[in-house]
């Protein structure tokens, strides 16, 4: 793992009334975050459950990954992964 390479991630099997002020406290312990998105319904806004966060380095991201897959979070286990590429 390359130290300074951004790395972001996918949190799934989020509450639904989780915040993303809540994602980010949950994930800031162990690095610094460049973004933290909740992904949202276009049409009612309301969460879908999923979302990414983005670590400023590759190697505390993978320390998150380890330490917060499984984890509980407002009553629900996270599943924590590398996020893959989009597909276009």
């Amino acid at each position: 793992m390359q130290k300074g390479k951004v790395m972001n991630i996918f949190v799934g099997n989020l509450s639904y009334d989780l915040t993303e002020e809540e994602l980010s406290q949950a994930f800031e312990q162990y690095g610094e975050l460049s973004s933290v998105k909740i992904i949202k319904n276009r049409f009612n806004g309301k969460s879908r459950g999923f979302g990414f966060v983005e670590f400023e380095d590759e190697a505390n991201g993978q320390t998150a990954i380890d330490e917060l897959n499984g984890q509980e979070l407002k009553g629900r286990p996270l599943r924590v992964d590398k996020a893959r590429p989009k597909r276009s």
